[in-house]
């Protein structure tokens, strides 16, 4: 299934992630020229820096000295944006109306354990669809930059807007990511023994 329009940047990376990073759209967190969210913004670098610290992301390799043909090597995480589309200008309303359609059905087939919005809207969307939170102000990335909220099925964490990050940021993502990969954050049961044999059934 893929969206009606010219321009479009699509999912990338492990389908059966661990980790979903959830954007805006191509106008705003990149990946128009290589097809590959979060790419070619001028914070890409310090962002995929962030994500490889905290073993999200794998370190790329180019001893060419030129790009690589996959600007970003992932580890058991999926990229995309709740906007898909290359929009002309800000997309509307009805138009991020339109494009949900693709990005749950996207989300609920990668089944990631951990949600990883960027940004304002990719946040406050995730956290009004995918928790039992209902937000009444305006989202504080600052305050929710790398927390673990309990989502349904889900954990969330959000992250800042890489192009508003400021000194500490990164750290404190990169901390708080590692800190959680150290914790048993697969929401799981082991329904086993209701099934014949030794092998765990494991379900979320």
């Amino acid at each position: 299934m893929t969206p009606d329009c010219e321009r479009y940047v699509p999912g990338y990376g492990d389908a059966n992630a661990d980790f979903h990073v959830i954007g805006d759209h191509p106008g705003i967190h990149g990946g128009i020229e290589s097809g590959v969210p979060f790419t070619g913004e001028p914070w890409s670098d310090a962002f995929h820096d962030a994500l490889v610290a905290a073993g999200l992301f794998e370190a790329v390799d180019d001893d060419s000295g030129g790009e690589t043909a996959d600007p970003i090597a992932v580890a058991k995480t999926f990229l995309s944006y709740l906007h898909m589309c290359v929009p002309d200008g800000e997309p509307t309303a009805e138009s991020y109306d339109d494009m949900e359609r693709f990005f749950d059905a996207e989300l609920r087939a990668i089944a990631a354990h951990v949600l990883l919005p960027v940004g304002a809207r990719a946040t406050d969307h995730v956290l009004r669809q995918y928790t039992a939170r209902a937000w009444k102000t305006e989202i504080d990335m600052d305050a929710l930059h790398g927390e673990e909220i309990l989502g349904s099925g889900w954990l969330v964490v959000p992250i800042k807007d890489p192009a508003e990050w400021t000194p500490g940021d990164a750290d404190r993502l990169v901390d708080a990511l590692c800190t959680l990969r150290a914790t048993d954050f697969r929401r799981e049961s082991d329904l086993g023994r209701f099934v014949a044999g030794n092998d765990p059934y494991l379900v979320r």
